[in-house]
């Protein structure tokens, strides 16, 4: 009986160590391929030809105000906008029901901030980082793209929308934060961008480069 639960321990062991090894590799992985294109302010304004900035939602505040996380990225969109980045930022979030809005809190920071209207699109499905891109590819058929959120963020963003055939970039916010929850969050958006499921909320199409006041009530 004390072998068999030894060797039922060892196994599980194993397992475990396995499970563990697949799990950091994913990561390091991950990471290792987002590396490159995570660049400074000043290098993504030196790229040319790129369709839009995304920056990635985070939660706001019950006053409808972006949270500190969400503001920070904001900012930094912005500035990137002014500076020639691209001329048009899609601002991507929850806007699950009319109590919650995440891209309304978003384009108003923008527009408040002196980005014209016109030039700010809103992503009112954006519910997980691979929708997202997902629908800049394929609702907002952007083919070039800057992403502005928290470091630890980006790896997983800029990858994904490479695997689903962006040319992408990351610009991170100045906001410190590290989420351990990220790890397996970069596993399961590993296996989403192989799988490459189809959102549920798509909806209908828009060109980057129309006017982004076309998706203020989309």
């Amino acid at each position: 009986m004390v072998t068999v639960l030894i060797i039922i321990l060892a196994l599980s062991i194993c397992v475990i160590l396995g499970i563990s090894g697949l799990v950091a590799g994913v990561n390091a992985y991950v990471i290792d391929k987002g590396d490159d294109t995570i660049i400074s302010s000043e290098e993504s304004e030196k790229l040319q030809d790129v369709d839009c900035i995304i920056v990635l939602g985070c939660y706001v505040k019950e006053d409808g105000t972006p949270s500190n996380i969400l503001a920070d990225r904001l900012k930094t969109g912005v500035t990137l906008y002014k500076n020639g980045v691209a001329p048009k930022i899609i601002m991507s979030g929850d806007h699950s029901s009319e109590q919650y809005n995440e891209v309304a809190s978003m384009k108003n920071f923008a527009v408040n901030a002196g980005v014209p209207s016109k030039d700010v699109f809103m992503d009112h499905a954006g519910f997980s980082t691979y929708e997202t891109m997902y629908r800049a590819k394929e609702v907002f058929k952007a083919k070039k793209v800057v992403i502005v959120t928290q470091e630890y963020h980006l790896y997983r963003s800029v990858y994904i929308a490479e695997m689903l055939g962006m040319e992408a970039y990351g610009v991170a916010s100045d906001f410190k934060l590290q989420e351990n929850r990220e790890i397996l969050a970069r596993c399961k958006d590993f296996i989403s961008t192989i799988i490459k499921p189809r959102p549920a909320n798509l909806g209908r199409t828009y060109s980057i480069k129309a006017n982004g006041n076309m998706t203020n009530f989309a």
